[in-house]
């Protein structure tokens, strides 16, 4: 079985930080805060580009007119985007 293609790092490392802001969460502000370490953003970012629901996620994204209470279905980053969110 052959492995996927990581995606673009740009790409993904904005739709992490795009979902993460949608659920009214600051990844910056949760570094801040201690409540999310560097390695945890980047592990973050990574497991995102290894998702192969990227058009379903920027769909997810172009749809969103209010805050959302949870990540797309889906999302790689669902568990440790609603603890935060949970947290904030």
């Amino acid at each position: 079985m052959l492995d996927r293609p990581m995606g673009d790092p740009e790409l993904h490392f904005w739709l992490t930080r795009s979902v993460a802001r949608t659920m009214g969460i600051s990844l910056s502000e949760a570094m801040a805060a201690g409540q999310l370490t560097a390695q945890d953003y980047a592990q973050m970012v990574t497991s995102c580009r290894g998702c192969p629901l990227v058009a379903t996620c920027q769909h997810w994204l172009g749809a969103q007119t209010g805050g959302a209470r949870s990540a797309p279905e889906g999302c790689r980053n669902a568990s440790t985007l609603e603890k935060l969110a949970r947290r904030h």
